[in-house]
């Protein structure tokens, strides 16, 4: 019990502990008066699209793109739908759209990935070294994979992959309708598991 208490706290650090306080439609509603509460958003989830930003672009890209989608929300926050609760999807989808501008830097990061060399050792917890070596083996099959499918079908795989959204929050991140985000995700994941021989590390949240 302790261990799962354990695991659920340090998904909640990651994620942001928005259950102690006011939603995130709460705050943004309040700064249309108080713009310096917004600051209560950026605290809550830089680190997050910040982490995203630099898996998709490296870290030379990282900091500005972040920062930029963080601007970009606090000039729209007018315009963000206080209907859901939560801003997760709303700024996965402006870091996407920044991402998108620079699609060559990205395939360029996922390129040079491809040119990692084999795995040192793994340190850690016995149930995750297995899961860690095999993701990392296919790091680089995995990288020219990402680098090969359209710009359309990798935003939805990311977003569902790597941001944890579900298929309905990724579509309203992209502003596209849940059909189309899932005919997107079933594609790239079809390709994936061609490239990397019926393996998808992205189905089960294994590091690129």
């Amino acid at each position: 019990m302790r261990r799962a208490e354990a695991q659920t706290a340090e998904v909640a650090g990651e994620l942001g502990d928005v259950s102690a306080g006011p939603t995130d439609a709460e705050i943004i509603g309040l700064s249309g008066r108080e713009p310096e509460r917004f600051a209560d958003i950026f605290d809550r989830y830089y680190a997050e699209i910040y982490g995203y930003v630099e898996r998709r672009l490296g870290p030379s890209m990282a900091d500005d793109v972040a920062a930029e989608t963080f601007l970009i929300a606090f000039d729209r926050r007018g315009r963000f739908d206080t209907a859901h609760s939560t801003a997760r999807p709303w700024l996965y989808g402006i870091a996407s759209n920044l991402i998108s501008r620079h699609h060559r830097a990205e395939t360029r990061h996922y390129r040079a990935l491809t040119r990692v060399g084999p795995p040192g050792a793994v340190d850690g917890p016995a149930d995750r070294i297995v899961g860690r070596v095999v993701a990392e083996s296919n790091r680089g099959r995995l990288a020219a994979a990402l680098a090969a499918i359209s710009q359309g079908d990798r935003d939805v795989l990311l977003l569902v992959a790597w941001a944890g959204l579900t298929g309905e929050e990724a579509a309203r991140a992209l502003d596209i309708p849940s059909g189309t985000a899932r005919s997107r995700l079933h594609r790239a994941r079809k390709k994936i598991r061609a490239a990397l021989g019926g393996i998808d590390p992205t189905t089960i949240g294994e590091d690129a």
